[in-house]
């Protein structure tokens, strides 16, 4: 217990000194999750209406493959995304291996699905009689979306919390398709595994408050903007 608190009182001098590596780590970690959920959500929601909206005969079909990505190790996507991004892979001549932009492809590979599922699941439980008089009133397709999404709000954000927890928190794909290149493509994760391999504790213990404080103030925004919409 000790070595926690201790850790925990080290650390925080550690963010107070403004050691370069540990924001590095932070800023990758912000920027490339940011993207990867926003773009996720671009792809996500639109697929999810879609899913949740029509019946088509292969839809239980699509929603196991859907439901099944959503259980995928980030390790065995890390893995999907080093083959298809290497030299010899179908992406090899992008060069991206290595790079944030690899580990953004990685994450929204990993975000897209949870954004499908949730968004999918809300749209089947909105009032059927929504859509009657949407459609009684004459809305097109785009119309129906958009007023759908609107409904189905607080769910969607509750998706896309979900999705960026996930996100922020991997380390299969940073570390696969990111490299833990220091200054780099270095996140949050690798460097608390890097750390805590090499016995300090301190640095992991200070890039896991951060997580922390991600999350909690992801989760305050979250409640504001329920309260606000409301």
């Amino acid at each position: 217990m000790s070595l926690f608190i201790d850790g925990f009182n080290e650390a925080l001098q550690l963010l107070a000194s403004g050691n370069d590596s540990v924001y590095s780590a932070i800023a990758v970690t912000v920027t490339v999750s940011s993207w990867s959920l926003l773009i996720s959500l671009l792809i996500g929601l639109p697929l999810g209406f879609l899913l949740g909206y029509y019946n088509f005969p292969s839809k239980p079909a699509v929603r196991t493959i859907v439901d099944t990505l959503l259980a995928l190790p980030t390790v065995v996507i890390g893995l999907i995304a080093y083959t298809m991004l290497s030299r010899s892979g179908f992406f090899g001549s992008f060069d991206l291996l290595f790079s944030q932009k690899a580990i953004i492809i990685g994450q929204i590979v990993l975000g897209t699905p949870i954004v499908i599922a949730l968004t999918a699941t809300q749209v089947e439980s909105i009032d059927k009689r929504l859509y009657v008089s949407l459609k009684g009133l004459g809305a097109n397709k785009w119309q129906i979306l958009i007023t759908t999404l609107v409904e189905a709000r607080f769910g969607l954000m509750t998706a896309a919390m979900t999705a960026y927890g996930r996100i922020v928190t991997e380390i299969g794909i940073s570390m696969m398709v990111g490299g833990n290149i220091k200054y780099h493509t270095r996140t949050i994760t690798t460097a608390i595994a890097l750390e805590t391999g090499k016995g300090e504790f301190v640095t992991g213990i200070a890039l896991g408050l951060v997580l922390f404080i991600i999350a909690l103030m992801v989760n305050i925004i979250l409640s504001i903007l329920k309260r606000e919409w409301a």
